[in-house]
């Protein structure tokens, strides 16, 4: 039997935090960092070795970041005491944060300069799913690296769908977070029209899941707006950075998104109104505010359960 590779997992936030757990709850051999030292506490006390740097936590051979922004990523990887200082030649460094093409593209050029090679790696499905090693992966690289390094990243993941070449995972999960992104404006309209027509609201919650509008954002982030805690996880700064993903890519692709930039301009003021750390989710509150009335039922959950 093959020997289980090591990893070193830096970025343990929402997302990271629970694909690194994955990752030891199946036997891998896990060294974190964060700039938060509870986030390491926490998976030091699932197994994982702490280091104190992404060089350090790179050591282990190879290294997975889970970041908020290809700025952050820049600097986890080629900045002082990066994952370029720690990793050795041969070494590779799986990129599991959300990056624009050009960005992957660019970090996986300095990676290949000293001789590591790049998986990228962005999953999709919400923090729940990852919190139970139910999320999708979306790879971009070779497929022969990603044959390697596929144990681990099915620890983490119920489904992986190799993209082709590292970029490729890029361009589909900027499509897939922008039409959550729309998904979620057009399901709080949705449940708006069905409370001032007089609906009983959890009644056209599950209609609306049974029937040919129905969304996977509508069945999980609308239980959040029913409950009114809006706690996805994932914050509207998070969300403006993504649909800037997307429109730039239209742009350079001379493909016209209009209902992106209509819905990248209800988040810009989404993140005026409640501010760029609000809960994504909370973007339907404008459309509360904006009629005053809530949309509340009871019955949903305030976190989304695996």
């Amino acid at each position: 039997m093959t020997a289980r590779l090591a990893y070193g997992f830096i970025g343990l936030g929402h997302l990271g935090g629970n694909l690194a757990a994955s990752l030891l709850r199946n036997g891998f051999t896990v060294t974190v960092f964060d700039r938060e030292p509870a986030a390491i506490e926490r998976l030091v006390a699932l197994g994982a070795t702490a280091a104190v740097s992404p060089a350090e936590a790179a050591c282990a051979g190879n290294a997975i970041t889970c970041l908020p922004s290809p700025r952050v990523s820049e600097a986890v990887l080629a900045g002082p005491d990066g994952l370029l200082q720690g990793l050795p030649a041969g070494g590779t460094w799986i990129e599991m944060s959300t990056n624009g093409r050009d960005e992957i593209l660019r970090l996986a050029e300095l990676a290949s300069a000293k001789g590591i090679e790049t998986l990228e790696c962005p999953v999709t499905g919400g923090v729940h799913l990852a919190a139970a090693g139910r999320i999708t992966a979306l790879v971009g690289g070779d497929a022969a690296l990603y044959e390697r390094h596929r144990p681990a990243i099915e620890a983490m993941c119920a489904k992986s769908f190799l993209m082709g070449p590292v970029g490729s995972a890029a361009v589909i999960k900027v499509i897939t977070n922008m039409l959550a992104f729309i998904h979620l404006i057009a399901a709080g309209e949705a449940l708006m029209l069905a409370k001032q027509g007089g609906l009983d609201l959890a009644q056209a919650y599950h209609a609306i899941v049974a029937s040919s509008g129905n969304s996977f954002v509508h069945e999980t982030e609308s239980q959040l707006v029913l409950n009114g805690s809006y706690d996805i996880g994932f914050t509207m700064e998070l969300a403006l950075k993504d649909l800037g993903f997307a429109l730039a890519m239209g742009k350079d692709l001379g493909v016209p998104l209009d209902l992106a930039a209509r819905v990248n301009a209800i988040f810009e003021q989404g993140k005026r109104t409640y501010g760029g750390d609000a809960w994504s989710t909370q973007i339907v509150k404008l459309l509360e505010d904006a009629v005053g009335t809530e949309l509340r039922a009871p019955g949903f959950p305030a976190t989304l359960q695996p």
